[in-house]
């Protein structure tokens, strides 16, 4: 049965959606995972992020969890965790400048800031047009 140019075309963003959401994920998980364990071995007076093991340990986990995800090419469960992984990054920006939960658990420092708000609206944006295109796919 052929597609019409309309169902083409929503196929094809969907497709663009689910790429770049993989892509994000596949370098943003390990890269989660990388910055947690620099958490640990660097140093506190040469750190350019917070080294709170708490703080660590939820970018370890996060990271091996959006990891996993891409593994199993979960194009769904990429988007949702990006989207709300990106959230998360923007509550935890405000978080740090408004001195809220978990700031002082997480000890946030001046590149915290700066990286939460950078990869936050990058994620949370791809994550949304992610489940946007998936949506009307499947509508």
């Amino acid at each position: 049965m052929a597609m019409s140019a309309n169902e083409m075309a929503i196929s094809v963003t969907t497709a663009s959606a689910a790429r770049w959401n993989a892509r994000l994920l596949g370098l943003f998980g390990p890269i989660l995972i990388l910055t947690g364990l620099g958490g640990f071995l660097v140093p506190p007076h040469l750190a350019l992020m917070s080294g709170a093991a708490p703080y660590d340990l939820f970018h370890i986990v996060c990271g091996l969890f959006g990891t996993a995800l891409v593994v199993a090419r979960s194009a769904r469960g990429i988007a949702t965790f990006n989207l709300a992984f990106g959230l998360i990054d923007l509550y935890q920006a405000a978080a740090g400048l408004l001195g809220i939960f978990p700031a002082g658990l997480f000890r946030y420092r001046p590149g915290d800031h700066v990286a939460h708000l950078l990869f936050g609206l990058l994620l949370a944006v791809v994550g949304w047009k992610g489940l946007r295109a998936n949506r009307f796919a499947t509508a």
